[in-house]
């Protein structure tokens, strides 16, 4: 009988539009981390804030995948129907004192700066009343290890991470890492601008009781102003060939692709790329276009 795969990737975008360049590099890079290892690569789409959704998106992301060549395991994992079991996460991280209430608005939080500085960790204020909720985080986080950078020292970007918002719906942290645990996932290959939120993801993991999964991240694909390519920053929908998007792919991840692929059919660069990985080419190696890209 064949040997069941020890590895589960994912890729998981959220449908607020098509997908872009930039979230192509990661479909592809995790893809081929997963598939590499005889394992498994999973598809959800995060659609937790339904105020960012746009219908026919998830549908455009599928069809995009598909000519792609990039085939996923299993049904696709859509988040908006579990709201139920993000809840349960929330209370047993209530109950067990690991989360807060938090009473301050998005003005106070931007007179901050940067970084919310745990003002409601004590209680709240005379008179204040709930608005969301967060995770208590310690500081400093425990260290973990990047697959392609090494030994991390990432603080919390913004502090104690919100788990549930003002608007009820429940954050992007919280979502991520329960549905991580309930696919199994035990690698994520994502875009660099996800790195200094992992330590928290991390811990979050460990507070309700799940594993945490190795994690590596690529570079991302800016624009010319140096600004990465985002759906939440009005970047455009991918609208090339998909031999095209192959090559650019690997070529921020530092592969050097052999110009008779050019223009052949995405499932020829699929495997010809899965073959290369079979030999010991690298998935992401730090080029000076890839450290380019990092700084941005």
């Amino acid at each position: 009988m064949p040997s069941t795969p020890t590895v589960t990737g994912r890729f998981a975008p959220s449908p607020s539009g098509p997908l872009h360049a930039g979230s192509l590099i990661a479909a592809v890079g995790s893809y081929l981390s997963a598939r590499s290892q005889g394992g498994y690569w999973r598809l959800r789409l995060e659609d937790v804030d339904e105020g960012r959704t746009r219908a026919g998106a998830a549908d455009a992301i599928l069809r995009q995948l598909e000519a792609m060549a990039l085939d996923w395991d299993g049904p696709v994992l859509t988040q908006s129907p579990r709201k139920a079991i993000y809840q349960e996460a929330l209370t047993a991280l209530q109950t067990k004192g690991m989360a807060y209430p938090c009473a301050c608005t998005r003005r106070e939080i931007r007179g901050f700066g940067e970084r919310y500085p745990g003002v409601c960790r004590q209680g709240l204020a005379s008179g204040r009343q709930t608005r969301s909720w967060r995770l208590l985080v310690p500081d400093p986080l425990p260290l973990w290890e990047d697959r392609f950078h090494g030994w991390q020292d990432t603080p919390a970007p913004q502090g104690d991470p919100i788990l549930l918002r003002a608007d009820k719906y429940f954050a992007y942290i919280l979502a991520s890492v329960v549905d991580d645990g309930e696919q199994g996932i035990s690698e994520v290959i994502r875009g660099g601008d996800l790195r200094a939120l992992t330590g928290a993801q991390r811990y979050l993991q460990s507070a309700l009781g799940l594993p945490s999964p190795q994690y590596g991240h690529l570079p991302l694909l800016c624009n010319a102003d140096g600004r990465k390519l985002s759906k939440s920053l009005g970047s455009p929908a991918w609208a090339g060939e998909p031999s095209q998007a192959w090559e650019e792919a690997l070529r921020l991840l530092g592969w050097m692709t052999p110009a008779g692929l050019r223009g052949a059919p995405a499932a020829e660069w699929r495997d010809w790329a899965l073959s290369r990985m079979a030999e010991g080419q690298l998935l992401y190696r730090i080029t000076p276009l890839a450290a380019a890209a990092e700084q941005r």
